[in-house]
């Protein structure tokens, strides 16, 4: 059992890899404004997109119940 069992910042200050002192250049990211939130189908940054309903037909989907085109980069 470890007898020091406090936080790091107790034995060493944060600092980078070079010793430099760290410094916080993250967004607030506690604003809903500063998120790009999505619901369902839409988008905050999509914009009035619709929705694609487009794509190949794939084989060998048998009696398949949830669609039988694919979407997307089919390389």
């Amino acid at each position: 059992m470890a007898i020091n069992n406090k936080p790091a910042s107790t034995y060493a200050k944060p600092h980078t890899m070079s010793g430099g002192p760290v410094t916080d250049t993250r967004k607030n990211m506690s604003k809903l404004d500063e998120l790009d939130v999505s619901i369902g189908a839409m988008s905050k940054s999509a914009g009035d997109e619709s929705v694609k309903t487009t794509g190949i037909k794939v084989r060998g989907t048998g009696a398949a119940t949830k669609g039988l085109m694919a979407r997307g980069p089919m390389a």
